[in-house]
């Protein structure tokens, strides 16, 4: 596993070992920041499920202002720590261990809005997102004009809108899936 560009290009990030884990291919990493492009360039980006890391970091070497990882697991935040230390990435960042609902029910602890947010929960809990975006709270994670990037399995369908944001579109890749919401700004009175 590597960062693939930008200020850390090139860097090997640790993998899991013994972990459960199921780190986002280079493959799917590289074709979501092709989708992302030029939305990274000084953005805030939530991550969410955050595993190793690895989506977080490429998005701080490509341009992101700022990263909010949110990680559960102790011993997969121990990997994360030593992934962000590996890379010297220290300002730009927020590590929170906590479940995504209690990130949720604390926005203390947000460093929101976001301009993107990223969702890579472990494929068997995917269907519970439908209703962590439907609480709304959640609606305050997302800037004007946000995008929302859900990492599942393709056998795996979410309806045409999450909370506040709306489907724009699907990039399969082999048995993964990215889909792709938007925030459209909201209707004037």
């Amino acid at each position: 596993m590597r960062v693939i560009a930008g200020t850390h290009r090139g860097r090997r990030l640790y993998g899991p070992r013994k972990l459960v884990l199921r780190p986002t291919s280079d493959r799917v990493r590289e074709a979501l920041f092709s989708i992302l492009g030029n939305r990274l360039t000084n953005c805030r980006f939530l991550d969410l499920y955050a595993g190793t890391g690895a989506v977080g970091i490429e998005a701080v070497s490509r341009g992101a202002a700022h990263v909010t990882f949110v990680e559960s697991n102790r011993d997969v935040l121990k990997l994360l720590r030593q992934n962000l230390e590996l890379c010297h990435i220290g300002e730009e960042i927020a590590v929170v261990g906590r479940t995504i609902q209690q990130f949720l029910d604390d926005p203390d602890q947000w460093n929101g809005p976001y301009d993107i947010v990223f969702a890579d929960p472990p494929y068997a809990e995917a269907s519970k997102l439908s209703s962590l975006f439907a609480e709304p709270r959640a609606d305050d994670w997302f800037a004007v004009d946000s995008w929302l990037v859900i990492e599942h399995a393709a056998k795996t369908t979410f309806p045409m809108s999450l909370g506040c944001t709306k489907f724009l579109r699907r990039y399969r890749y082999g048995d993964t899936v990215l889909s792709l919401y938007f925030r459209p700004p909201a209707v004037q009175a």
